[in-house]
């Protein structure tokens, strides 16, 4: 069986990746735990680390144990707060991971009940959809929100939910739409913002070209919401996004929507684990509370 107390002995040195600090750290000597180490590679079979120079650097089998033991303990201290009564009332943290290309509008439009709750702690982490799905597993993140979601199995541990959908549009300034809407003509004569071809809407945008004969010329291709924000306002061409990207500017006139894309749609989804011990915040995200 696995000896867990070597395994927080590992954990504890591959997180220093100093058998120094680490053994300062645990109140033990350094020949101490360097057993404890070796005791937990005998059982496993594989060698943790190898040494380069006075570091420690994990060898593929050590990374494959980091991971699970990242897991592991996460999951430990979340069930003892969890689970630990306190007579003083604790804030519920909920931790949300979002594709860092997401929209700020759509996310502070979901995450406002709880962002506003004042015994709720919210800590949002923006990265890949690989980077956060691998903190969604090892429990360092309660909620991951994209506009694409990942193919995934039977075997697969997280599930979604559709939280919105939306339709896109083409937008500009006032002055280089000057009073125009029709989709060819201004697509014909005008350059266009769009996002690069992994975003979740693009490949609709791209059958829309292909539908109406469309090769517009093309002022950027970019992956960030914000930054199509800000290039629309620049007036470098007529992007197209979805509305809620340019909230503020529609309502202040700053920027116009000149015509919707039809059968063009962003969905927005929220992924999290199939089974996880009940966070209060989550549930009231999603009206189950």
């Amino acid at each position: 069986m696995l000896n867990y107390n070597h395994l927080r002995y590992f954990w504890i040195v591959a997180r220093e990746g100093n058998l120094t600090r680490a053994a300062e750290s645990l109140n033990l000597s350094q020949s101490a735990l360097s057993t404890q180490i070796r005791k937990l590679e005998d059982s496993l079979g594989h060698d943790l680390f190898e040494r380069r120079g006075r570091s420690l650097v994990l060898t593929e089998a050590g990374q494959i144990a980091l991971d699970h033991s990242d897991a592991i303990f996460a999951a430990g201290e979340e069930m003892v707060g969890r689970l630990r009564h306190s007579e003083r009332q604790q804030k519920t943290i909920l931790r949300v991971g979002a594709l860092s290309t997401l929209s700020r509008n759509f996310q502070i439009g979901f995450l406002r009940p709880v962002v506003q709750a004042p015994d709720v702690e919210v800590i949002i982490r923006s990265g890949t959809i690989a980077e956060l799905l691998a903190s969604l597993e090892a429990h360092r993140l309660d909620i991951v929100l994209v506009n694409q979601v990942p193919l995934r199995d039977s075997a697969t541990p997280w599930s979604s939910r559709i939280l919105a959908e939306q339709e896109i549009s083409l937008v500009g300034t006032p002055e280089r739409l000057s009073g125009r809407s029709g989709l060819v003509e201004l697509l014909t004569t005008e350059p266009v913002i769009l996002p690069t071809a992994d975003s979740g809407f693009r490949n609709g945008v791209d059958v829309l070209f292909e539908q109406l004969s469309l090769s517009p010329t093309i002022a950027a291709e970019v992956d960030d919401m914000a930054m199509m924000r800000l290039l629309t306002r620049e007036d470098i061409g007529l992007a197209i996004l979805p509305p809620i990207v340019v909230t503020d500017e529609l309502a202040n006139g700053r920027l116009a929507e000149a015509c919707k894309l039809s059968n063009v749609r962003e969905t927005f989804s929220a992924i999290t684990m199939k089974k996880r011990l009940p966070n209060a915040a989550l549930e009231a995200l999603f009206g189950t509370g």
